[in-house]
């Protein structure tokens, strides 16, 4: 069976119990595990696939809650190391009246940073298993390295690689850092998802098909434009597929665009797409794929936190 390893942090993400507003403001908090590859995982494992996530989170409470959370999300923790050298990362998250975000982090000690390529277990990955890893943990760091070691072992073994950036500008030095290191590293990955603001941010180019092709380097054999309420786009060398998104009553939308990417590679995990055949695949479904997406992760935004938004496969969007 084919399975997904996620790469990268797990954190506390502390947010708004009832107010929206700013950081300043806002007086009582709700703690949900999250970390994108975390969230990635826990879609994966809602959804009836096997899914594990790689990372290092602290000998602490929060390490522990973590842990917990996902074990009891089906996700295989047995690749999760705990550390006294570093502390859990944390991430408090302010409300606007839509439902979306801003984002106060406290990770200058973070267990995940500190996770090293002399962890990553040897002989894992096979030609049935995907690979999906973010930008946080991209920064310079021991984790950085694992991250290019585990995805060249994915390249060896024959998985498929996704990658969604997932920027948060605050964890960077500067603009041209994280810029510089999300274009370095997305020639790695076969599948490639983005915000619209991501896309623009990466290519400065106003004209999403244009910026789209600019970013077909390397191994990238689909990449897939989320536009939030509005659907998303998915990109091949050969054409390209807009699906709408049906209307929601948003709460937060925290861990919408891992619900998304999760939904689309449960399909893929599904399916036991080979490397050969993800783009094949994605131009004949397209359509399905992108609606099932699209659904799944607007029914996550209708709820607070990600990993308890994420709903196990609901009749409605049951889709092929």
């Amino acid at each position: 069976m084919s399975k997904l390893f996620t790469i990268g942090e797990l954190l506390i993400d502390f947010t708004p119990t009832e107010q929206h507003g700013s950081l300043a403001d806002i007086e009582h908090f709700t703690k949900h595990a999250g970390g994108a590859p975390a969230n990635v995982a826990a879609v994966c494992a809602k959804l009836g696939q096997q899914a594990a996530l790689l990372t290092q989170v602290g000998q602490d409470a929060f390490g522990d809650f973590l842990i917990k959370t996902l074990q009891q999300t089906g996700v295989n923790t047995q690749y999760i190391r705990q550390t006294t050298d570093g502390e859990t990362s944390l991430a408090f998250v302010s409300l606007n009246g839509h439902g979306e975000r801003d984002f106060q982090f406290y990770r200058r000690h973070a267990a995940d940073l500190l996770y090293k390529q002399d962890y990553l277990p040897l002989q894992l990955l096979t030609a049935q298993d995907i690979v999906h890893f973010c930008s946080v943990n991209l920064v310079e760091s021991p984790m950085k390295q694992a991250h290019l070691a585990f995805i060249e072992q994915a390249h060896q073994a024959g998985s498929l690689v996704s990658f969604d950036p997932n920027v948060r500008l605050p964890l960077w030095q500067d603009e041209t850092a994280c810029r510089a290191t999300i274009l370095a590293f997305l020639p790695k990955a076969h599948i490639v998802k983005l915000s619209e603001e991501e896309l623009l941010f990466l290519t400065a180019l106003e004209e999403e098909q244009a910026a789209v092709q600019a970013l077909f380097q390397g191994h990238v054999a689909v990449i897939i434009i989320t536009h939030g309420a509005a659907g998303a786009t998915l990109y091949t060398k050969k054409l390209h597929v807009k699906a709408p998104a049906k209307e929601v009553q948003t709460v937060d939308t925290t861990g919408a665009g891992d619900a998304f990417i999760g939904a689309v590679l449960s399909k893929f995990l599904q399916h036991q797409l080979a490397v050969a055949d993800v783009e094949a695949y994605c131009e004949q479904h397209a359509m399905s794929l992108l609606t099932f997406a699209n659904r799944y992760a607007g029914i996550s935004t209708t709820k607070h936190g990600a990993i308890p938004s994420y709903p196990v496969l609901p009749l409605e969007i049951n889709q092929d």
